[in-house]
C-alpha cells in the first residue's frame, strides 16, 4: 500500500510538472515572443491553466480524487489539440477548417523538424496528463475498493 502511494504521489507531481511547463510556455509564446493565440489556442489554455492549479493542490494534500478531474480536462483539452493540429497538417482539414477570427488556427507559428507545432506540445502535454492521472484514478479506485 506505502509502495503504490508513492507511486500514485509521484504521478501527481509528474503530471502536475508537465502543467507548469505547459503553463508557462504558452505564456512564453505569446508575452515573449508576440505569437497571439487563435482560438482554439485559448480553449486549449482554458483547459490547461485549472490544471496548474487543480493537480498542484493534489499533490499539496495528497488528494488523489482530483486525478479524475485532471483526466476529464486532459481529455478535452488533449481533443482540441488534436483537432487544431489536424487542420495544420492534414490538408482535408485545413481546407474544411471553421474560421477562426482574426488569427487563423491554421497559422503555424513554429513548426520544429517538420510536424512540431504548439498545438502539437498542447496535445503531447494533455497526453501525458492523462496518462498519469489515468494511472492515479485506476490505483486509487483499486485501493479505495
Amino acid at each position: 500500500m506505502f509502495y503504490d502511494q508513492k507511486k500514485m504521489e509521484s504521478y501527481l507531481f509528474f503530471s502536475w510538472c508537465v502543467s507548469i511547463v505547459a503553463t508557462f510556455g504558452s505564456l512564453y509564446f505569446s508575452e515573449i515572443r508576440q505569437f497571439e493565440p487563435c482560438e482554439l489556442c485559448w480553449y486549449q489554455r482554458i483547459l490547461m491553466y485549472p490544471l496548474t492549479v487543480l493537480l498542484g493542490m493534489a499533490v499539496v494534500r495528497k488528494d488523489f480524487r482530483i486525478s479524475l478531474y485532471a483526466l476529464v480536462l486532459s481529455v478535452i483539452g488533449g481533443s482540441i489539440s488534436l483537432y487544431h493540429y489536424l487542420i495544420q497538417k492534414v490538408p482535408f482539414f485545413t481546407e474544411n477548417a471553421i474560421s477562426c477570427g482574426r488569427i487563423p488556427c491554421t497559422a503555424q507559428y513554429i513548426n520544429w523538424f517538420g510536424f512540431i507545432t504548439i498545438p502539437f506540445l498542447a496535445l503531447t502535454a494533455f497526453i501525458l496528463i492523462a496518462g498519469a492521472n489515468y494511472i492515479v484514478w485506476k490505483k486509487w479506485k483499486e485501493a479505495n475498493w
